[in-house]
């Protein structure tokens, strides 16, 4: 309440339950279950950007910087008329949302609406934005300064602001969108290729479908992807009898090896 992003109500007809899970840097996000609500909200249109389009653009810039917006969302203030209909319980009363929450369906494209009209001028020449990933590119190194300030000069009119743990500035290269980018191609997340690498001997039906979720993450960067998982792909098609067959097995030895040493695009 301190900070302006939840007022306390009386009376809704909207309400919500919250669960507390925790993130990846150590610390926790208050999540709220917005499912009746969502049901009830049309969808909006609005289209996301192509994440293999905005990847491939960034082949042959020399430097890059990559930022990310905090806590994006709660940047963006809700429609008075509408905030009441972001109510919530806890064990302390009622309250709803004064800015922009996750969970809504909407909350996605309203942020990448945002975003494209602040760096219309930007986007597709020395930017790339994904709702709250956003990426600076040069051609030529000596112009990523000049690069940045624009890009700076327009958040400091919008009022938006950085976290600054997960930005990263005039790097020749680094993640982005979940692959590795840099002037020379575009290469896999050494981090998904890890996953993969540490895997063992798989036993249940679960962990075959997050094995090809794995694989279908990186399958633009696998040649010949489907038929290098199709082993794995007809093992889930038998779920009453799964069993992790020797062809499997070498299948996935086989998958293993290949990425130990991938091409870049």
């Amino acid at each position: 309440m301190e900070a302006g992003y939840v007022s306390e109500v009386q009376y809704t007809d909207w309400l919500a339950n919250v669960v507390v899970v925790p993130k990846a840097s150590g610390k926790w996000r208050m999540c709220t279950d917005f499912t009746d609500l969502n049901k009830a909200c049309p969808k909006d249109p609005y289209p996301l950007p192509r994440i293999d389009l905005l990847v491939d653009s960034t082949v042959g810039n020399e430097l890059f910087s990559m930022m990310d917006a905090y806590q994006g969302y709660h940047q963006i203030f809700m429609a008075e008329e509408n905030r009441i209909k972001s109510s919530f319980i806890t064990n302390r009363g009622i309250y709803c949302y004064n800015v922009m929450p996750f969970g809504l369906k909407n909350a996605r494209v309203t942020y990448q609406r945002l975003v494209n009209k602040m760096f219309k001028n930007q986007i597709g020449t020395t930017m790339e934005v994904y709702v709250d990933d956003m990426l600076v590119k040069s051609l030529k190194g000596d112009n990523h300064l000049s690069d940045l300030t624009q890009a700076f000069e327009v958040m400091r009119g919008y009022g938006m602001k950085l976290n600054p743990n997960k930005c990263t500035f005039g790097v020749r290269g680094g993640k982005f969108l979940g692959y590795m980018v840099s002037e020379r191609g575009i290469e896999a997340n050494p981090e998904k290729i890890e996953a993969i690498s540490r895997l063992q001997s798989l036993k249940t039906l679960k962990e075959v479908q997050k094995l090809t979720g794995k694989i279908a993450s990186l399958s633009r960067l696998i040649s010949r992807s489907a038929d290098r998982s199709l082993l794995f792909f007809k093992s889930l098609g038998k779920a009453k009898e799964f069993k992790w067959t020797e062809e499997c097995e070498q299948a996935l030895q086989n998958l293993k090896h290949y990425l130990a040493t991938p091409p870049c695009w």
